[in-house]
């Protein structure tokens, strides 16, 4: 006999509108009680009935996508621009959850599988415990995770150690011994996001090494990924006693931050100053910034394509897909 909304508000000892909040308003319960609530549900097994009438019929139609800051990352931006692609042609309409606090991720990742207010979620470069995956799969939500990889979730793979080592790998191939870093400082960098810039910076570092190449603390500038941090950053490397002659900035939007500083003092790119980026964003091409492709757009499509084929069919494998990276050469190297 299936368990009904009176068996969770009796087992979590809880009143049946609070249950109610707890899968309609999580964030309108505080989190000690929205917890025993759902590990009632989680227990129980239970499925609220509007959600079972909307998978009999199907007719939810909707894909989720769960995402940090998208709106101020253009890199996220970017990806999402592929996820609306590759949606355009289906019946699904495109839900986005921005997340912007560590509390506020978990109640999503909370929540979402019990509501089902749709009828599957891409995740995007948020790290999700075991405990979490396993009330996706409990609750049969079909997921799709970027950036992060989960034995029991299909996702696509980005590589960043391996995108670091292909930067420095570039720049030592030019000639180039004097280089620098530039990336994310640990106080920007929130525990419930993929570090990427840590990953990039761990693959540049161990390939300069194998080369022995040397890339001493006061060439690695950490800040925020915003352009003016790449700016100041900048501006400091340029006044070392002897300046680096190669930038690798740990995403586009630094990049950009370098090439106005180096403007600003009158070095000259590429001649007296190298610059490589990291995500190839659309303005890279623009500016003829010589970055490392992760193919954005491209990994928002092959998400949206693994989870479709999920929802047609939920006996489908779980598929890990790994883009590959590659250098794209332009005029600021």
């Amino acid at each position: 006999m299936s368990k009904t909304i009176y068996d969770v508000a009796e087992h979590s000892g809880v009143s049946i509108s609070t249950v109610s909040r707890v899968i309609n308003a999580p964030q309108s319960v505080n989190a000690e009680t929205r917890q025993r609530v759902l590990q009632s549900i989680d227990a129980l097994d239970f499925v609220p009935r509007a959600d079972a009438s909307a998978r009999a019929r199907k007719a939810t139609r909707r894909i989720g996508v769960l995402a940090p800051f998208f709106a101020y990352l253009p890199s996220f931006s970017q990806r999402l621009r592929g996820i609306t692609t590759a949606l355009s042609d289906s019946s699904y309409e495109l839900v986005v959850y921005n997340t912007n606090s560590e509390s506020n991720t978990h109640t999503q990742l909370e929540n979402l599988p019990v509501s089902r207010r749709i009828d599957g979620l891409i995740v995007m470069s948020i790290v999700i415990g075991d405990e979490e995956v396993k009330r996706f799969v409990r609750h049969q939500l079909p997921t799709v995770t970027i950036e992060l990889t989960h034995p029991s979730l299909s996702g696509i793979e980005i590589d960043n150690v391996a995108g670091g080592s292909l930067a420095a790998q570039y720049l030592l191939e030019r000639g180039h011994r004097d280089i620098a870093f530039i990336g994310d400082n640990k106080e920007f960098i929130h525990k419930y996001t993929v570090q990427t810039n840590i990953a990039r910076l761990e693959g540049f570092r161990s390939q300069l090494a194998e080369a022995g190449v040397e890339l001493p603390d006061e060439r690695i500038e950490l800040g925020s990924y915003r352009l003016e941090d790449g700016y100041a950053m900048t501006q400091r490397l340029l006044s070392l006693p002897k300046p680096p002659r190669a930038i690798f900035a740990a995403s586009d939007m630094l990049a950009l931050g370098v090439l106005k500083a180096a403007r600003e003092r009158g070095v000259v790119v590429p001649d007296q100053l190298a610059v490589i980026g990291f995500d190839d964003l659309e303005i890279a091409d623009y500016i003829g910034l010589t970055t490392i492709s992760q193919s954005l757009d491209e990994s928002g499509r092959v998400a949206v394509d693994l989870l479709l084929a999920r929802l047609a069919d939920e006996s489908r494998s779980i598929q890990h897909v790994r883009l590959p990276m590659q250098v794209l050469e332009r005029q600021t190297t």
